[in-house]
Parts: structure tokens; C-alpha cells; sequence
């Protein structure tokens, strides 16, 4: 399905599974639709699974919109609670529209919570009490969470089963246009890579990549990262300049939004260091994961960032906010840059990289190296520090359903 049939499913009303691999544009897509509801003066409550997908759009935790924090189950005494929270109601009772993105990360019981709450809070026995649901995401990306019990997948909830819930698979590649590394990718997919696979992508271990710009080191654990770019920053020589963030609005959300974005409180620049944008501005020329160096500082202490292109861009400071009804509740303040020798594969979801340093060797959990790899555009931009054939695996039950999403999409194009 391309993005403009999609779109129109979207603005129909209809329910929508809004899916594809990684790189078709799904982020894009709900950033235009969400466009148009405001232009259309439709109420929208803008959330996802995870603090960094909401800021990718605008948004909050589904966790937090909800009203259910961390909880997988409430009783009528506690949702009776919630009725009564005036925010929380008007919170709820006024969208048409509700998003849900990086739905992977959600489970089931959770997205079922939802639906109850939606429906009291809204007094409506309907699905999500009456709300157009449009939930985005792809399940070969990271799983949800539970340490206690093995957690279902978001589909696998009574309401997703009894909400009529289209399903619009996005095709076309923005992101990747190596069509080998395209091909292998969706063997990766498929569950369907082997041998010939591994032993091509091989081929990139401790490869130098043909780059002005230090690639970024994507690693499983963030001890790692910080320890890395804290001490690349320090073998730089020079003066360091210090950046502070700054807030406004309900500390709750500005701690939400703080642990949220991928730019620091508190940001240490200097010349030469490897940066990467963590925001989109198309105007600007960077997109949230392009890959830079600090040249210079201009008069006025912004820093001047050089990309792989070549392309000179003065960072200024930006905001990420949370909007409720076209107003701003709350709003962190920073300059959209962070250092990027070394970024967790976690934290990488979502970007778009030009190159990349990638250890798969100590790769814990299925699809960590799809999407990995699926980060960079081509894999001459990929360094591999380390693979195996684990890193090379998929949940089969997921590859299967996907299956199933491909042919229900295909019903309806």
C-alpha cells in the first residue's frame, strides 16, 4: 500500500493497523495525518508505547494519557477514581481520533486496560468508548516488556479482535535503496536468512567505512555508550562549551519529557566532536538520526554542525512539547543534538543513519539485529564489530502474523 492510499483510509474514520518494515515512513505518515485533524479542528489524543516515539510526534505515553501508568489491571474502584480526575476526563472525552504508535512495546493487557478506561471515562460501551483508533507500528521491532509473566502482543487483546481494525501495510522503502542489503533485510524479516546471509554481511566485519564523519556505535547496553562517548569527548583538545536544558509547565511532564528525549540536560560540545541530531526539521536540513561534527561555535555560542554531506547547519535550540487541546502543557527547551559516537540499539529505533558501528555479538533478544541493521541506508555504511547467527533471528510467530497483516492489507487496495 502506498502513503497516500493510506492516508485516505485515515482520514475515512476507519479503525487502521498503519504497518510496514522499517523505513516505509510510518512516523511520516502519522505526523502528516495528525496535521490534518488539527487543520480540520478534529480533537486527537497524540500517544505511544514509549517516551521517545511520543516526542517523535507530539504526544505522550499511552501510560500516561490513560491514566494507568505502569499498571496491567484496575478494578472499577480505581477507574471510578479516575472519572473523577477533571483532567484526565477532558483528556479523554474530547479526541475523535486516538494514536497509539510503536505499538510493539504495548501488550495486551495493557491496550484491553485502555479500552476499559476509554469506555468509562467516555461512558460509551463502544470500542476505545467510541474513539477512531489508529494504532502504528511493526512487531519485528522490540517486544514488550514484562519481567513477572510472558506478555501477549498488542493484536492478541479482546479489543483489537472486536474493534475492526484495518490493516495498512506501507511498501515502498524511503530509507534503504542498496537493493541487496534491502533483499537480505527482508530475508531477516521472513526469518528466512541462513548462511549466505551471515557470510555476506561478514564481509563488513571491522570494514573501514568510506567517511569523513566518525560512525555512530550502536551497542546493547547504555553502559557502554555513555562510557564511550564520555571518553571520545574527553581525548578531544580544547575548550568545552555547556548547554542546560530549561522547562516550563507541570513537573510531572517535564520529568516525562526529560527522560523522553534523547537530548541530554545537560549537553558538553566541543570541536570535532561527532554529534546527531535527535529531531526532525526538514527546513533546517537534519532529520532525527543525522550524523555530524562540530566545526565551530558562532558568535553567539551555537554550535555549527558539518553533516557526512557536507552541509553546514547552526544548531539552535528547539522545544519538544506535550500539546492537550492546541495548548501547550508542557515544554523542555534544548539544542536537538547529542553526542553519537556510540547510541544503545534501543535508543536507535526509529533514526535513519548514514553509517554505523555494529556489535551484534552480544545481540539478547530476537529482531535486535534486524533492527540494527535496518538503521543505515546501505550496508557499505555499516562497520560490524561483531555477528552471529542469533542476531539473524525473528520471533517466528511474529513473521507469521505479518503474513496475515500483508493479506488484510491487500483486501483493501
Amino acid at each position: 500500500m502506498t502513503q497516500s492510499q493510506a492516508l485516505k483510509i485515515l482520514k475515512s474514520g476507519c479503525n487502521v493497523f498503519l504497518t510496514g518494515s522499517a523505513g516505509t515512513g510510518k512516523t511520516f505518515l502519522l505526523n502528516k495525518f495528525i496535521s490534518y485533524l488539527k487543520k480540520k479542528k478534529i480533537w486527537v489524543g497524540i500517544t505511544a508505547s514509549t517516551g521517545i516515539a511520543a516526542t517523535h510526534i507530539g504526544g505522550r505515553t499511552i501510560h500516561s494519557w490513560s491514566g494507568m501508568g505502569m499498571k496491567q489491571e484496575m478494578d472499577e474502584k480505581a477507574i471510578k477514581k479516575l472519572i473523577k480526575n477533571e483532567k484526565l476526563n477532558d483528556r479523554i472525552k474530547r479526541p475523535r481520533v486516538l494514536i497509539i504508535d510503536e505499538i510493539s512495546m504495548l501488550d495486551a493487557n495493557r491496550l484491553d486496560l485502555v479500552d476499559k478506561i476509554c469506555k468509562a471515562v467516555r461512558g460509551n460501551s463502544l470500542p476505545f468508548g467510541g474513539l477512531q483508533i489508529i494504532i502504528c507500528g511493526d512487531f519485528f521491532q522490540l517486544p514488550p516488556v514484562d519481567r513477572e509473566r510472558k506478555a501477549k502482543f498488542a493484536y492478541e487483546s479482546l479489543v483489537w479482535q472486536n474493534s475492526d481494525i484495518r490493516v495498512c501495510y506501507l511498501e515502498k522503502q524511503y530509507r534503504q535503496n542498496d537493493f541487496k542489503f534491502v533483499e537480505i533485510l527482508n530475508k531477516i524479516r521472513n526469518n528466512e536468512a541462513g548462511q549466505e546471509e551471515l557470510d555476506y554481511l561478514k564481509k563488513r566485519l571491522y570494514k573501514s567505512i568510506d567517511c569523513s564523519i566518525t560512525p555512530t556505535k550502536l551497542y546493547t547496553h547504555n553502559v557502554d555508550v555513555d562510557a564511550i562517548n564520555n571518553y571520545e569527548l574527553f581525548r578531544i583538545p580544547g575548550e568545552e562549551k555547556v548547554y542546560y536544558m530549561t522547562s516550563r509547565g507541570s513537573k510531572e511532564l517535564v520529568i516525562f519529557l526529560k527522560k523522553s528525549c534523547m537530548a541530554p540536560e545537560e549537553l558538553k560540545l566541543k570541536v570535532g566532536a561527532v554529534v546527531m541530531f535527535v529531531k526532525n526539521n526538514f527546513d533546517a536540513g537534519y532529520v532525527n538520526g543525522t550524523i555530524g561534527k562540530i566545526i565551530d561555535f558562532e558568535d553567539n555560542g551555537y554550535p555549527v554542525v558539518e553533516t557526512k554531506l557536507g552541509n553546514r547547519i547552526i544548531a539552535s535550540s528547539t522545544s519538544w512539547n506535550i500539546e492537550e487541546n492546541d495548548e501547550i502543557i508542557a515544554s523542555i527547551a534544548q539544542f536537538p543534538l547529542r553526542l553519537a559516537w556510540a547510541v544503545t540499539i534501543h535508543k536507535s529505533q526509529g533514526m535513519n543513519l548514514d553509517v554505523a558501528e555494529i556489535d551484534l555479538s552480544k545481540a539478547f533478544e530476537l529482531g535486535m539485529g534486524y533492527v540494527a541493521l535496518s538503521r543505515v541506508r546501505t550496508l557499505n555504511g555499516i562497520r560490524l564489530m561483531g555477528i552471529n547467527e542469533f542476531s539473524l533471528k525473528v520471533n517466528q510467530t511474529i513473521v507469521q502474523k505479518d503474513c496475515e497483516f500483508r493479506a488484510l492489507s491487500d483486501k483493501i487496495t
